[in-house]
């Protein structure tokens, strides 16, 4: 009896631990980023097959969408981060939640329209209203895009802050979390949609996502409230009047108090002391106008003011790359002769890679400390992506200095006689190396589809390298990737998180689309290892910057990595009791 009522508490415990962590508002977030992540991957993945499917296997149409929506990020980041930073949290999250979802089921609508009855929508008006319903689907699907990146600046960027209150270890942990879905929804959803649309059709495609973003939005928007209600922390926030030494970190002074001999316009300002009413209407109106601008240009500028620029430039340095898994490399494997299904293991091994590299990085946070987690972090990918500067010179690879990088777009702008993009009757179908979509659209792999036309094997060193180097690269890229985003919501203010974060996500593709504008100039095979070391090289660069951050902040400390630095804030507050979060 003894011994059976010393066992009642135990598993009392454990039952109300277990019942406490799925009551908890760390799990309600969780769980709200697994189905916005879901819906999100689900429809990234599939409106470029759509818009694929639209044009006749074309390219043009994703392209066009994959323009805009950078464009759309780097010029409005700033700005959506702004607008993050100076409205209520609940009012931010339910908007950018709602007007997303809402987006992404009239375009899934507009979308079902169009394959149903793109005939007849071609023969009205010469095609004009076929073309106009392509920039209302791009220009829907853009606003989706916009609206996601508030969401993922105001989730990841602030509520995980203030849910984790000031215990910087449940934070490494939650940041962590959030990573681990992220890898898993990037492999599970677009393969659970793949499949809707490989046996079933177009249609019930954008029928499917539409309907999944129909119920989710409102199991989110639950979610969310649900977590509002478990952390009160989150109903006050920092307001616009911050302390003398915060706004040395700014160019301008933040709205509210005017000083005496200043006669600029401030971000957020509704009227200037003026003496005569008529002036003060007009120039109101003139800052009105011009508040987009200015708000802009001050975000820019707090960024490169904060003590985390050369770290921020160096995760965004990152994105200049073509070794990841994205359209170009695995387009590059597939002219190499690797299959679509060797091509989805590799991605499924890249996604476990990239939840070790969430483990190590909390490992690592609690023995070394963030700041030399970060270095380590970025010693380890570079050493992966040697491997892949020795693929270049290995056999097999398609590298020929002797063929000049710019030979195939000169031939298409310049020649007479452009490079065919339709193979001739009886000839080998030649495949675009810039991307991979072949296998997307026709479920196929034309390489391997008729045997007796196959080109000879291509020898395998050379890409096996360059996949064990990218698939390796991805422990120390993601767990860098981690000490970035913490050293931001460590060390920006949080009246400035939002649009601190905006600007980080410019740069990011920012160099995203720098990367993409590289391959458009250079898309032979033959020049692909030259994109390779310009890729390790912007890598480096990116580290490099991140090191003297880190020297900066740490000093002659920097290789104490068994003693965690300390805390950048000197009078930070008590860690809250997070029983009940």
């Amino acid at each position: 009896m003894t011994r059976l009522g010393a066992e009642q508490p135990t598993s009392r415990g454990c039952c109300g631990s277990c019942i406490g962590f799925f009551t908890s508002a760390k799990f309600f977030l969780y769980l709200g980023h697994a189905l916005s992540t879901w819906g999100d991957r689900m429809w990234h993945f599939a409106v470029s097959l759509f818009l694929v499917e639209l044009y006749g296997n074309s390219l043009l149409l994703t392209a066009v969408y994959g323009l805009v929506v950078a464009g759309s990020v780097l010029l409005l980041g700033a700005i959506i981060g702004d607008w993050v930073d100076k409205n209520a949290r609940l009012k931010v999250a339910q908007t950018s939640l709602i007007v997303q979802n809402v987006s992404v089921i009239l375009c899934g609508i507009l979308l079902m329209v169009v394959f149903l009855f793109k005939a007849q929508l071609l023969a009205l008006y010469q095609g004009w209203l076929l073309t106009m319903c392509y920039i209302l689907v791009i220009t829907i699907a853009n606003i989706a895009n916009l609206a996601s990146t508030a969401t993922a600046i105001t989730i990841q960027r602030d509520w995980v802050v203030v849910v984790a209150g000031e215990n910087r270890g449940k934070l490494a942990d939650m940041n962590a979390t959030i990573r681990r879905i992220d890898q898993l929804t990037n492999i599970l959803a677009p393969m659970a949609v793949g499949q809707i649309m490989t046996f079933g059709s177009p249609v019930i495609g954008c029928g499917f996502i539409s309907g999944w973003n129909l119920i989710s939005m409102c199991v989110e928007y639950l979610l969310l409230w649900k977590v509002y209600q478990k952390v009160p922390a989150l109903a006050h926030k920092a307001g616009s009047k911050v302390e003398e030494s915060e706004l040395k970190q700014l160019n301008v002074q933040k709205d509210g108090e005017l000083k005496p001999n200043e006669g600029v316009q401030l971000i957020g300002e509704k009227d200037i002391a003026t003496t005569e009413p008529h002036q003060e209407e007009e120039a109101s109106c003139i800052s009105r106008m011009a508040e987009p601008f200015s708000t802009f240009r001050d975000g820019w500028v707090a960024y490169y003011n904060q003590p985390v620029f050369l770290a921020g430039m160096g995760l965004a340095f990152l994105y200049m790359t073509v070794l990841g898994f994205d359209c170009i490399t695995t387009g590059y494997a597939y002219t190499q002769g690797l299959s679509g299904s060797t091509l989805s293991l590799l991605m499924g091994a890249s996604a476990i890679t990239g939840i070790m590299g969430t483990v190590a990085f909390t490992w690592l946070r609690r023995r070394c400390g963030l700041i030399r987690t970060g270095i380590i972090s970025g010693i380890a990918q570079f050493a992966s992506l040697i491997l892949c500067v020795i693929s270049v010179f290995m056999p097999g690879s398609p590298l020929d200095l002797t063929v000049s990088p710019f030979a195939d777009i000169s031939a298409r702008l310049f020649e007479s006689n452009p490079l065919p993009t339709m193979a001739p009757e009886g000839d080998i179908l030649e495949i675009a190396f810039t991307t991979g979509m072949p296998i997307l659209v026709n479920g196929s792999t034309p390489l391997n589809s008729e045997p007796e036309l196959a080109p000879n094997p291509v020898p395998l060193i050379s890409v096996s390298l360059l996949f064990a180097g990218v698939i390796a690269a991805r422990v120390g890229l993601w767990s860098f990737d981690l000490t970035v985003t913490q050293l931001l919501q460590e060390n920006v203010i949080e009246s400035e998180r939002g649009i601190i974060n905006g600007v980080q996500n410019s740069m990011n593709y920012l160099l995203d689309l720098l990367h993409f504008i590289m391959v458009i100039l250079a898309p032979n095979p033959e020049a692909f290892g030259l994109l390779v070391l310009i890729s390790v090289s912007f890598v480096a660069m990116g580290h490099l910057m991140y090191f003297r951050f880190a020297h900066k902040s740490l000093g002659s400390r920097i290789f104490l990595c068994c003693t965690p630095e300390p805390k950048s804030t000197t009078n930070d507050p008590p860690p809250c009791d997070a029983s009940s979060v």
